[in-house]
Order: C-alpha cells, then structure tokens, then sequence
C-alpha cells in the first residue's frame, strides 16, 4: 500500500527508524506514483534539512572501507552524533541484483541506537551512486542524524559522482606508496579532501608511514580545490580502532575552514545547482522513454543500430526528432 506522504514525513521527522526506511524505499522506487508521492514527502521534509556534515569515502579495492566506516561510526555517535550510513552496493549489469551486505560488514555498528545503516543498490547510475542517495541524505537529515557517510562501490573516475553530493570525500588507501602511487588515478586523489592510510598497525605501519610521505609529496603536485584548506594524509588502523580519532579530528578542522571561507555554503549551492540539472536529464530521458511514439519505433531502431544499419548518432536525432515533433502537435 502507498505510504501517505504526510503520516510518513511525521514518522521521520520524529526521528522513527522505521519510517526512515520506508521513506528511503519509497524515494528508491521507479514507480511514477511512488515518485510522485515521494516529491512530496521531501517537500515536507526539505525545511529539516541540510544541518549535518554530509561525507563520501571511497577507496582502492582491500582498503578496509567497511571495517573503517564501523570504526569511525562508533567513535562518532560515542561523541554524541548520530550517524546514517548510505552503503552503495554495485548492481549486477545482468540481473540487476546487488549484494547488499554492509550491514553484515558492520555489525556492531549496526546494532548501535544511534546509528542508521541502509544498503542500496547501485542500479545503472554513473559512479555506482544510486540516483536517489542524494535523496536518502535528505531523509537522514531530517530524521536528525547530523553525520552522512556514502560509502562507495570503489575508486574509478566516476567517483565524482560521489564528489559532487557530499561536504568532504575521503580517500582511503592502504601501505605501499612508491609504485602504488601510479595506480591511483589522478583525478580521484584531485577529488579528495583527506587521504587515511588504513591499516598502520603491525608489520605494515613502518610502511604506512612510508606511503603517508609519499602521498603527502604526491599532493604538492596538484592545485587545491581551495585555498581554504591543504589535503592532510593521515594514518589509522581501522582494526585496531587507532588514529580514528585523528581522523574525526580532520573532518571538524575541514568543516571549520570552509566555513570560514564561505567555501561550504557555495559547494552547497552549486551541488544543489547541479543536482536540478541531473533531474532534469533523468526525467527528460524516462519521458522520452515512456512516449507511445518512441515506444513503437524504439525495438525497431535498436536493432538496426545493433546490426550496424544505422548509426547510433542519428538513431538518437531520429528518436529526438519523433519525441519533439509528437509533443508539438
């Protein structure tokens, strides 16, 4: 049954776990009346929000994501925050099925009162960032959970999908330095507002300590995206719960030199600015889509552009060109 828009909003203003879900679920659907039903909730939601420190992590694939999440969750909400998890997972591209599995990854946080966490499928949105998790930030928000973590499917240039709807993105990498350096594409570290060398402990924190110095060499070849603030490198070991607080500690002297320069309002406004645009493109495209004319001419056009008869470029101008022409009639 369809949630009313109007009882569910007061669930999650009230801070109900419950409802937080089910508002996210509605937000996540495809369903035309689900998404108008869901435009409506965050209308009600939308004056509750935009108070929390919103935050991406990514990181090279063994970099420990989960277990480091857990790890800076609970020194999070032991400092009196309360904490939502927004746990990308990467969507099967056959069956559309996804893992779904950070809860498993953070047990302990999971079970903590003050923190949410809600896995969600990737589907086919560039980065491996469901197209709703702005959305689902939004929600948080306005439940009072006042620190947002995305975490990521993984480190690749899409990334900046990430970038683009978050106050601060984390990367986080593991000991080598030297050669490894040249794995990590440029762009991402570009993106990054803090770099966290996981696992220094034991036998790899002579060497994290080595690719700390190396990645802060590394920064002083690139621009900073503010002159507000210099990219830090620090170390942690997320299994051994040390350095965490170093991290926690970065974010706190992040937000207060952005805010100082007037830098987080602006990021702000221009994600917001481009958040419109990106609707704007998904709902063109699914209206396209939906059109009785395109639907008919669509099977036919894809197999002459799969046969090769007809070039992708001006399949597109023929398919643009029927949507125009039946909506000026």
């Amino acid at each position: 049954m369809l949630a009313d828009p109007d009882t569910l909003a007061q669930g999650v203003l009230a801070g109900e776990r419950r409802a937080v879900a089910r508002a996210i679920t509605l937000i996540e659907s495809t369903r035309p009346d689900h998404r108008e039903a869901a435009e409506a909730l965050l209308h009600h939601l939308l004056p509750h929000t935009g108070r929390s420190v919103r935050m991406g992590i990514t990181g090279v694939p063994g970099a420990g994501k989960s277990t480091f999440i857990e790890a800076f969750g609970l020194h999070v909400v032991e400092k009196g925050h309360k904490l939502a998890v927004l746990a990308v997972d990467p969507s099967s591209p056959r069956s559309g099925g996804s893992i779904l599995g950070d809860k498993t990854r953070m047990e302990e946080l999971s079970r903590d009162i003050r923190a949410f966490i809600r896995p969600s499928p990737s589907g086919c949105t560039l980065g491996g960032v469901a197209r709703r998790t702005r959305e689902a930030m939004l929600v948080c928000e306005a439940a009072g959970f006042d620190v947002i973590v995305v975490e990521t499917v993984g480190v690749g240039q899409s990334e900046t999908a990430v970038a683009d709807m978050v106050d601060m993105f984390l990367l986080l990498l593991v000991p080598g330095g030297g050669d490894e350096l040249q794995g990590i594409k440029k762009g991402i570290v570009e993106l990054a507002d803090a770099i966290i060398v996981n696992k220094a402990d034991g036998d790899l924190e002579a060497a994290a300590n080595r690719a700390a110095r190396d990645y802060k060499n590394a920064l002083h070849l690139l621009t900073p995206a503010s002159t507000a603030w210099t990219v830090p490198v620090v170390t942690c070991s997320a299994l051994k719960q040390s350095g965490i607080g170093a991290v926690w500690t970065v974010v706190g002297e992040y937000q207060k030199a952005m805010e100082g320069a007037g830098d987080w309002s602006r990021r702000r406004s221009a994600q917001a600015h481009a958040w419109m645009w990106n609707e704007v493109g998904e709902t063109l495209m699914q209206t396209l889509k939906d059109d009785p004319r395109i639907a008919r001419l669509l099977p036919e056009m894809e197999k002459s552009v799969a046969e090769g008869m007809v070039a992708p470029g001006r399949a597109a101008r023929q398919l643009v060109g029927t949507f125009r022409d039946s909506h000026m009639e």
